[in-house]
């Protein structure tokens, strides 16, 4: 009969968490990205519930090989078009895709707050595409960071060679 282990081989006992679920170092930088996003989103829902009822929102690690051009940047973020289609019933019919690439938007942010604001200024662009409207008619406060000259996505911020920050479409 095996009796079951109650300490590790060193007698101090099992390891337990170091850190307690309460504390903001329990998330992974995954969860909290996926956390800016949703939170960029909800930012949008007072005055655009309607429309972003049929956007789905999807946080991918980087883009996939077949989505860089050889002469563009590393996007940012991209749109994938949904199916319209409801006759047939093994593909039923969905709304586009927001599909947001977590590592080049986190080289592009300096810090936390830098982050979440250009998160919600790519969610902005690409949600003002899918309606075929200008970024300032999303949110009329769109482009702050521009204005201030904190704009992570400048081409001259970048060593030669390195992506541009371009945003996909």
């Amino acid at each position: 009969m095996v009796r079951p282990r109650r300490r590790d081989r060193h007698g101090r006992g099992l390891r337990g968490r170091l850190v307690p679920p309460g504390v903001p170092l329990y998330r992974s930088r995954a969860q909290q990205f996926d956390d800016m996003v949703l939170e960029a989103v909800a930012r949008l829902e007072p005055r655009w519930e309607t429309e972003l009822s049929s956007v789905e929102f999807a946080v991918q690690e980087v883009p996939d090989a077949d989505t860089i051009g050889e002469d563009e940047g590393v996007p940012l973020a991209r749109i994938v078009s949904g199916s319209p289609d409801t006759s047939d019933p093994g593909n039923p019919a969905t709304g586009p895709r927001i599909v947001l690439y977590r590592r080049p938007l986190m080289a592009r942010a300096e810090d936390e707050d830098e982050l979440s604001e250009l998160i919600f200024d790519v969610v902005v662009e690409e949600f003002a595409e899918i309606l075929g409207v200008d970024p300032d008619v999303i949110d009329p406060g769109y482009g702050e960071m521009l204005a201030r000259g904190d704009d992570p996505r400048r081409p001259g911020d970048y060593p030669p060679g390195s992506p541009s920050g371009q945003i996909a479409s």
